[in-house]
């Protein structure tokens, strides 16, 4: 009778133990909640909303019609990554 008793209870565990778990889990979250009687804490920003946000605001005082063209600014195509492997620029400056 043993060993149909042990048979039963290992088939069935999952079934018993996880609304347990589940009740034992709920009863400790709301335990611990009314311990510690602080209210659940607001969202915060994240570090992308504050970035767009200084953005914003670091732009609100400047005139946005002013911009650089894409030929005056160097950080699209460096020259010297695309000079590098020519020869005729340092052979004019060797001789």
């Amino acid at each position: 009778m043993l060993p149909l008793v042990w048979m039963a209870m290992r088939t069935y565990a999952p079934y018993i133990t996880f609304p347990v778990a589940v009740v034992v889990g709920a009863v400790g979250y709301h335990l611990e909640w009314f311990i510690r009687g602080t209210p659940k804490p607001r969202e915060q920003k994240s570090i992308l909303e504050l970035r767009e946000e200084r953005k914003l605001e670091e732009q609100a005082g400047t005139d946005s019609t002013h911009v650089l063209s894409l030929k005056d600014r160097l950080e699209f195509a460096p020259r010297a990554a695309l000079n590098r492997n020519r020869p005729h620029e340092e052979s004019k400056s060797l001789s």
